[in-house]
């Protein structure tokens, strides 16, 4: 019996090392498919840094400023068909996001400050309508965002509903710190569904022109596809038309080999320049 573990153990590198080279997609002939298949396996985007990186690049599009922290008070109705956009995030009255934070937060704190307008929130919730919620909810929801519970959950859910799905779809598409933070930052303005023009409907769209690094494709080519894709997306809607969040961002990033996301970085939003060291 000794003898027979012995033998496996000496056989089981053989195996391991015969699987590594003929799994299909993990190498090819320059490794570099291999290579691409193994970055993800850290941290990534999820590492402290980059998630602290990532909400600044958000920020930088969403709100003209580094000071990410600074938006949980945001709150208006920047006319996209979406009702209000509000918080860390945009969460929005007219896409369940926004509705399902307050229900969340009222859950854990009843009788905080946004509870009332629930009634009024699943009542416009999938229009752009105000109903219910004029003139007092902006100036609630401002008021609300003092209190650290409610900061916090919106911290949680932005981690719940885009971050973390991101991060991991991202992972398993092969995608290094770069392309997590793309398919992150197309959550976020597309939202998470698979309808037309939701986040994975455009994934959709880009793998059926260009192999995910997981596929055994090009990390870069894979990218600039899923860009090209999202720019159209973008540009078809009024309220998204100016892509530089793309333009002279991500795809800067992309064009200068930084699949890694690597600091110092330096990028341009509505011709606007911000660095992070």
């Amino acid at each position: 019996m000794k003898r027979a573990r012995l033998l496996l153990l000496a056989v089981l590198p053989l195996v391991a090392a015969a699987v590594y080279f003929l799994a299909p997609g993990l190498t090819d002939a320059s490794g570099a498919a291999g290579r691409d298949a193994e970055r993800p396996a850290g941290a990534g985007l999820a590492a402290p840094d980059k998630k602290e990186l990532a909400q600044k690049l958000v920020a930088s599009a969403e709100n003209s400023t580094l000071d990410w922290r600074g938006a949980y008070a945001y709150i208006e109705d920047i006319g996209d068909g979406q009702g209000y956009t509000a918080g860390l995030i945009g969460f929005c009255t007219g896409t369940h996001d926004l509705l399902v934070l307050v229900e969340r937060y009222t859950k854990d704190h009843p009788g905080n400050g946004l509870a009332r307008y629930l009634p009024a929130l699943r009542e416009v919730d999938g229009t752009d309508s105000h109903k219910g919620l004029d003139p007092g909810f902006a100036a609630a929801w401002r008021k609300e965002a003092s209190v650290a519970a409610f900061r916090e959950a919106q911290d949680a859910e932005r981690d719940r509903v885009y971050f973390d799905p991101a991060v991991r779809r991202a992972k398993l598409d092969g995608l290094g710190t770069l392309g997590q933070f793309i398919y992150y930052d197309a959550m976020v303005m597309h939202g998470p569904g698979t309808g037309a023009g939701g986040f994975y409907d455009l994934r959709t769209r880009a793998m059926a022109q260009a192999d995910t690094p997981a596929e055994g494709g090009s990390e870069k080519a894979y990218l600039d596809i899923f860009l090209d894709v999202r720019r159209a997306a973008m540009k078809a809607e009024s309220a998204h038309r100016d892509t530089t969040r793309i333009d002279t961002a991500q795809r800067k990033f992309l064009y200068d080999g930084n699949l890694d996301l690597r600091t110092p970085l330096e990028w341009k939003v509505y011709g606007e320049t911000y660095k992070v060291p």
